[in-house]
């Protein structure tokens, strides 16, 4: 049976193309392609301060119910009313527990169905759904079971997109700078977030369905054109996968050695619960997405609910301020990616990262309502340290992990892998929004303190993989020597001083 996408089978000869073409194509296609379900996963906490303009219960500072009511059109039954907050909180937490349950299932058939076919379905399923919440709009829905239904059906179809994404560059690129190439690929996530901002916010003068619907014809485009011209991998072309996959399998954590380069069927779920490093990873990314992931459903609403350099900003000026948290998040994750290769340590950098944004969070709560530059500085520091532990995780040691040496030369489980340590934590992802939709009502002081404990929780689920980094690193470990050192060094000199 013919694999290769119509393009290849009909218009291009799939021989007159190098391998560094057909690894930049799938680079730009797979960028493309999620950069699309993040504009369309992000276009709800846009439309958020719309149908919930309501503030006087909300945050540190009241807020007039007439100005929001002015601006806005007055809300949108049954988000309007006092118990707004909660029932966005709960769109979140319905769309996210899909997303994170389907996510196990996608990535288990990712691995055994065509890639191609199977992003494409998701990516139709998902702007079909997403264009129907905005529909609402029109036939004028009033009902919360329909857009909760609706929300879910989104969600699952969204699940097919990570996995699949993942998978398909992990079978084009060895291990060799991984971590970079995939912090510069992962700023699709950035990048969906901030051009779905900025069409969410350009959209609503014409009425908050155009807010979900634009982004979704836009991603039924990107999924025609995937369809015909993704290769899911080399083999689809004719080119040899195990050549190309060279080098892929060193260790990320240790484990044992190939078995003779033969290639076995596809891993199960829960054998793939057992390679080393999966379940650390897994449930702390779990709390590193609990902080992402309030920060993108929930961060325009912060702004527009925040007195800022003594002003309140508008649902618009609030929706355009808050991608520079994704301009921060491509920083980040380039910045991560880049460390975790030269270190060859992805636990250490995640943990660092991890560490340093507990501080971010609390100076940016506390700071950043002085004045919109100071706001805006913070952000894109927060945002920094906040999405690099994530997109480190969720790219470069999903892919260490998918094709670890422990699985004797199978390729097979980077997308079971990946849903794993994804699906884990998309349930942080669901659980973080729905508690800012209750504590938020009573104070965002609550809601950065919960940001920063799960912070530090998936710091500490990282340290002990950090650690065993640090003590067969050379680098790392010559780098702890030298400081204990100098430790050491200034506390005999501080004691000669004394004894003189």
């Amino acid at each position: 049976m013919d694999h290769r996408p119509p393009a290849f089978r009909y218009f291009i000869k799939s021989t007159s193309l190098s391998l560094s073409t057909y690894q930049y194509l799938v680079l730009i296609l797979t960028f493309l392609a999620y950069t699309s379900y993040h504009a369309t996963r992000k276009t709800i906490s846009i439309v958020k301060t719309v149908l919930d303009p309501e503030t006087h219960n909300v945050g540190m500072w009241p807020l007039s119910n007439f100005h929001l009511r002015a601006t806005t059109g007055g809300g949108w039954a049954p988000f309007d009313g006092a118990e707004g907050p909660q029932l966005l909180g709960i769109l979140d937490l319905s769309f996210l527990a899909v997303y994170s349950t389907g996510m196990y299932f996608a990535g288990h058939l990712g691995d055994r169905l065509d890639l191609r076919i199977f992003l494409t379905v998701g990516m139709i399923g998902t702007s079909i759904f997403t264009s129907l919440f905005g529909a609402g709009y029109w036939l004028n829905v009033h009902v919360f079971g329909y857009f909760l239904v609706v929300q879910m059906l989104a969600g699952l179809f969204q699940s097919t997109g990570w996995p699949s994404v993942v998978a398909v560059v992990g079978n084009w690129h060895g291990k060799r700078k991984r971590g970079l190439i995939m912090g510069i690929w992962n700023a699709h996530t950035s990048v969906g977030n901030i051009s779905g901002s900025l069409l969410a916010s350009l959209m609503l003068k014409y009425g908050w369905g155009w807010s979900f619907v634009v982004p979704s014809l836009l991603m039924a485009f990107v999924g025609l054109v995937l369809f015909l011209l993704l290769p899911p991998g080399p083999e689809s072309v004719g080119l040899d996968g195990n050549e190309i996959r060279n080098g892929v399998r060193e260790p990320l954590l240790g484990g044992e050695g190939e078995e003779n380069g033969k290639k076995r069927k596809a891993v199960g779920f829960w054998a793939a619960w057992q390679i080393p490093g999966v379940t650390a990873f897994a449930f702390g990314l779990f709390f590193s997405k609990l902080v992402a992931y309030t920060f993108l459903y929930w961060l325009p609403f912060y702004i527009s609910h925040t007195e800022i350099g003594g002003e309140y900003l508008s649902n618009w000026k609030a929706g355009m301020l808050s991608t520079l948290f994704d301009v921060g998040g491509v920083i980040g994750g380039i910045l991560a990616g880049h460390l975790s290769d030269s270190l060859d340590a992805r636990a250490f950098t995640s943990v660092l990262f991890t560490y340093l944004a507990m501080g971010a969070l609390f100076i940016y709560r506390y700071f950043g309502s002085s004045s919109l530059l100071m706001n805006a500085t913070l952000m894109i520091i927060t945002g920094m340290f906040v999405n690099g532990p994530y997109a480190l995780i969720t790219t470069a040691v999903s892919a260490d992990l998918g094709t670890h040496e422990s699985l004797r030369g199978d390729s097979n489980a980077l997308a079971t892998v990946t849903a794993i340590i994804d699906g884990t934590g998309s349930a942080g992802a669901a659980i973080g929004p729905l508690l800012t939709g209750y504590l938020s009502a009573k104070s965002w002081d609550a809601v950065f303190g919960m940001l920063m404990v799960a912070a530090l929780l998936a710091g500490l689920l990282l340290t002990k993989l950090a650690w065993a980094e640090i003590k067969r690193n050379e680098r790392l470990h010559l780098c702890f020597r030298r400081r204990n050192s100098s430790d050491g060094m200034a506390n005999g000199v501080s004691h000669s001083v004394e004894g003189v």
